[in-house]
């Protein structure tokens, strides 16, 4: 998980544009979660993540398979970063007909990293 991309703008554009796979897109999401995974032992290190995440998922999820997960990462979204794609990057969303549910979860996914990213970043433009 070291080769992650940098979390920016233009990575958020390139998971809602589908230019970064989910197997990445689900590491960079356990990255700012705090999962770290130990590659001489071959398990998970969850020591980092908060409690409520950690509880529920001791290894971390697959956000784009699963439902219960990408609803909990939903909720965890401050409100008021709720449509922060929109208000902020511009995103107008997928066309109707045009997307499906693993659509919807890498751009739960994107809200939920920009959100971190805005939070956790003092010069972002």
């Amino acid at each position: 998980m070291s080769n992650l991309p940098p979390l920016t703008t233009e990575t958020i554009w390139a998971i809602l544009n589908e230019k970064i796979d989910d197997t990445t897109v689900n590491q960079l999401v356990w990255h700012y979660l705090g999962y770290r995974y130990n590659s001489a032992t071959g398990e998970w290190d969850s020591s980092k993540v908060v409690a409520e995440w950690r509880d529920d998922y001791p290894q971390p999820p697959d956000f784009i398979d699963s439902r219960p997960a990408i609803v909990k990462l939903t909720r965890s979204i401050p409100k008021e970063n709720k449509q922060i794609l929109k208000e902020k990057l511009g995103f107008k969303g997928y066309k109707i007909g045009e997307f499906g549910p693993r659509q919807t979860r890498r751009a739960t996914a994107a809200n939920w990293l920009f959100s971190y990213l805005h939070q956790n970043s003092s010069n972002l433009d």
